[in-house]
């Protein structure tokens, strides 16, 4: 269980890649748009 091992989270970070230990965070498009157009606005 360390950087070598590719199932584990340690793993994942240090190759850079994504998965069920690791899941990549999803963009919500409709939100960041709001986000936006409120910063605007003041």
């Amino acid at each position: 269980m360390g950087k070598g091992d590719i199932r584990s989270k340690r793993g994942k970070i240090w190759r850079g890649t994504k998965g069920n230990t690791r899941p990549k965070k999803k963009k919500n498009k409709d939100n960041e748009a709001s986000k936006a157009a409120s910063s605007k606005k003041k």
